[in-house]
């Protein structure tokens, strides 16, 4: 077995460094991120750290990056108009989806560039991936910054959720891998998971029941 310190780590050159912290955790949400400018230019853009923040109110969160002089196109388009959508990303989707990662000009849209389609549902001003199988419009709610090295964790409510009937389970469970639904491994990987088992709620001292 591998072994890294503290000191091997910040030894390291800045690429492998990336690669190991960022795959050690385990698999990642794997995302698109749409959002509108002021100038109405559509921008689309993967991200790999959205997280369930609450079911009530239904909340989630994400991470952007140490913000630079100009802030990056998602996140101004956010603060400017405050609604965003999250796409869940298939097998299909993720050659598009990882060019997004691209850093082109703020007046040049990312659905321009790959096969990527915008959508916009039931007249909403905020662009939706078409064919993603669950789609959420999001509300921005507040941030804060991560002291220890810049980054911005942004909160939204969840406003709307539309999800491919075949996905939704009568429990009103969503099976993601009936979607081919991807997650991220490390910076650049990008994997198919298969949902194994489920179970009932587990309480002490009692044996784990699967409900498959």
């Amino acid at each position: 077995m591998k072994e890294f310190d503290h000191s091997t780590i910040d030894s390291m050159l800045k690429v492998p460094r990336l690669n190991l912290i960022n795959a050690i955790t385990g698999y990642k949400s794997a995302n698109l991120i749409g959002t509108i400018s002021s100038e109405d230019v559509l921008n689309v853009a993967v991200i790999s750290s959205v997280t369930h923040l609450g079911s009530n109110p239904p909340m989630l969160g994400f991470m952007l990056r140490p913000m630079p002089t100009a802030p990056k196109d998602t996140y101004r388009n956010i603060k400017d108009n405050h609604y965003f959508t999250v796409n869940s990303i298939t097998k299909t989707m993720i050659a598009a989806a990882h060019h997004t990662s691209a850093n082109y000009l703020p007046e040049i849209s990312e659905f321009d560039r790959t096969n990527l389609e915008a959508e916009f549902l039931d007249n909403l001003n905020v662009p939706f991936v078409k064919g993603s199988p669950v789609r959420l419009l999001c509300k921005y709610l507040n941030e804060y910054k991560i002291e220890e090295n810049g980054c911005m964790h942004l909160i939204a409510s969840i406003e709307k959720i539309f999800i491919e009937d075949e996905l939704l389970q009568d429990d009103f469970s969503v099976r993601l891998d009936l979607g081919e639904i991807v997650a991220i491994n490390g910076v650049d990987g990008y994997a198919l998971p298969k949902l194994i088992d489920r179970f009932t709620y587990a309480h002490p001292d009692q044996p784990t029941k699967s409900v498959l």
